[in-house]
């Protein structure tokens, strides 16, 4: 089995035509392997955003392939595309996407029930990934009854359920205390990342760097420099 988790190969994201055609991202071309973490980093408008939406099924590219395990995703139909989304990328957003109605549990449970399984089971499966994260005692509470590391944890639980290849994070940081970001960081490296797993985080948070295997720098829409981490 191939080492690489993502190849991404010569994408290129356009908006509007003609002259009023605006590069999001252009010629981009990138590896990720299994067992690491790659951040993404740089100047807002820079595409990382953009970058991320393509290689997580998200936003179709204009041109280039994204691969996820030797698998074209792009070339899947859009169903197909939503099924491997759900079952081989998890995703923490940046603001954590919480359903505030719901419970704890009940939010990690969501991927799981979009697979069908059983409600109950499903509950089950996500109070074991809870426990994982360190939340099993606060299963019970609504998310506004959480600290915002709490939450990232919740939401990393959710992203984790359905056991992705491929876990992404959009700004982790963002909304935390450099103290509380840094511990959700190291605990992701610790406790998350695998030998069978990739984890590439977008990030403007230099105080997490030294928890990166490599760094890739973009800026208007390219790469402009991967070295290691710090």
């Amino acid at each position: 089995m191939s080492d690489l988790a993502v190849n991404a190969r010569e994408l290129n994201k356009w908006f509007g035509e003609g002259e009023a055609r605006t590069f999001a991202v252009r010629d981009v071309s990138f590896e990720a392997r299994f067992g690491e973490i790659l951040y993404i980093v740089g100047p807002s408008g820079s595409g990382k955003t953009t970058l991320l939406s393509m290689i997580s099924g998200i936003l179709k590219p204009n041109s280039g392939h994204v691969l996820i395990e030797n698998q074209d995703i792009w070339s899947l139909p859009d169903d197909g595309i939503a099924d491997f989304r759900l079952n081989r990328i998890g995703f923490v957003f940046q603001d954590y996407h919480l359903f505030p109605r719901l419970t704890t549990v009940e939010n990690v449970a969501i991927p799981l029930i979009l697979k069908k399984m059983d409600w109950n089971d499903a509950l089950k499966v996500a109070l074991e990934y809870l426990d994982i994260v360190g939340l099993k005692a606060r299963a019970q509470l609504p998310p506004v009854k959480l600290s915002g590391g709490e939450q990232q944890r919740v939401a990393i639980a959710r992203a984790i359920a359905s056991r992705p290849d491929l876990l992404i994070f959009d700004e982790p940081t963002a909304s935390l205390d450099g103290d509380t970001g840094r511990k959700i960081v190291e605990f992701v490296k610790q406790d998350i990342l695998s030998d069978r797993r990739c984890i590439i985080i977008v990030t403007h948070d230099s105080r997490i760097f030294e928890f990166a295997d490599r760094i890739m720098k973009m800026e208007d829409g390219r790469i402009t420099d991967v070295a290691t981490g710090a």
